[in-house]
């Protein structure tokens, strides 16, 4: 019978760093790596494994459950979070927007909070599946110091459904001591040099919005594309790249940090963070196009913590909270009051907030994407190819 009590130094180092970016909960880090038993005498090493000082029985309840993306938040904010209110924070990680939206029509998903992504939100209307927000219960939230461009989505019909997170972009992250100094910025090279010299370190996200959309760039159509013939060239491409890969997945971090893969589709935090720590890991995006995109806080329809979610969304609303996630997780905000507080090299670095010239050339995703079948069916045959 298979020990499973020994966990290798390289894994905990992961599953720590994993830990530490948001992408996976208290409960997971500590059944993982064996420490559940160890809290009290790892909580000096690990402060956020400390448990809560904060009394019991607060109105909002003992938790709230957060469904969002890999390497997001700052687990210290859910730490001060719990402090001040005694509802802790359950995490709950994915890696696309259509494993979030099968999850919310199936049923009993148990999440108080989620992260939707801007073109989905008219489609959680439509299916009654996202909270009309209370905005009384969200003093922190001034729709006057958002810029429209990345906070209009949430908004349908004229009513508030959602309010802004983060923004960003999607391009490549290329490990630049493999391509003699220089960054790829081209879905053209992305894909031909997997299939050449990059072949088995290359890792594409496992969601069809942009794994899909880097291979109609590649072949300069539209990023949002749901013409047949337009998606038949690109699952060629990705078909031929499948074979190359290193592996598709939406967490990419640990194989980019080991150097076990060097090159992937990558988000605007992953990117700067990659960076931040290891400095040959350039982020660029695709000349030929890409994605602009803006996330959201929205509540799914009959939370089963209603208060804990609108306490844990007007938390994060706060500037100085807000501005701890961006220097935590390197995504850029719409916010003015957060912007504020930053320092000049986070809002003149060009990797968060590209030359207006650059965004010109990205699109927000398109609602028809999430639910066109053709799309949905295509990822099913790369995946299963």
């Amino acid at each position: 019978m298979k020990d499973r009590s020994y966990i290798s130094k390289r894994k905990f180092m992961e599953e720590l760093r994993r830990y530490e970016k948001g992408s996976v909960t208290r409960r997971h880090f500590l059944g993982v790596t064996g420490l559940g038993t160890a809290t009290a005498v790892m909580a000096g090493a690990f402060p956020g494994l400390r448990p809560s000082s904060a009394l019991a029985g607060s109105h909002i309840g003992d938790r709230v459950v957060l469904a969002t993306w890999p390497n997001y938040h700052d687990p210290e904010n859910f730490e001060i979070f719990t402090d001040q209110t005694g509802a802790f924070t359950q995490v709950n990680v994915f890696g696309s927007n259509e494993e979030m939206l099968a999850k919310l029509q199936a049923g009993g998903s148990g999440w108080d909070v989620y992260v939707p992504t801007n073109y989905t939100i008219t489609t959680y209307v439509e299916e009654d599946l996202i909270e009309p927000l209370d905005l009384s219960k969200l003093p922190n939230y001034d729709p006057d110091a958002f810029d429209p461009r990345f906070a209009d989505a949430g908004i349908v019909d004229g009513v508030v459904y959602a309010v802004p997170k983060n923004w960003g972009t999607t391009g490549i992250a290329s490990n630049t001591s493999h391509n003699g100094g220089a960054a790829i910025d081209s879905w053209k090279d992305f894909f031909d040099r997997t299939m050449d010299d990059f072949s088995g370190r290359t890792m594409v996200h496992d969601y069809q919005l942009t794994t899909i959309g880097a291979a109609l760039n590649y072949h300069g159509y539209s990023f949002n594309s749901v013409d047949e013939a337009e998606l038949a060239d690109a699952e060629k491409l990705l078909i031929n790249v499948k074979p190359h890969l290193f592996a598709i997945t939406s967490d990419y971090q640990p194989a980019m940090r080991s150097g076990d893969a060097w090159l992937t589709i990558c988000w605007t935090g992953d990117g700067k963070q990659l960076n931040t720590d290891i400095p040959e890991i350039a982020f660029a995006l695709g000349k030929e196009g890409g994605e602009l995109w803006s996330d959201y806080y929205a509540i799914p329809k009959g939370a089963p913590h209603m208060e804990a979610a609108y306490a844990l969304i007007n938390f994060m609303l706060d500037p100085e909270v807000n501005a701890r996630e961006v220097l935590a997780h390197g995504y850029p905000v719409a916010d003015s009051r957060t912007n504020a507080l930053l320092p000049e090299e986070i809002l003149n670095d060009p990797i968060l907030y590209p030359a207006a010239e650059r965004l010109d050339a990205l699109e927000f995703g398109a609602a028809a994407t999430l639910t066109d079948p053709n799309r949905a069916e295509l990822l099913a045959r790369f995946k299963s190819a």
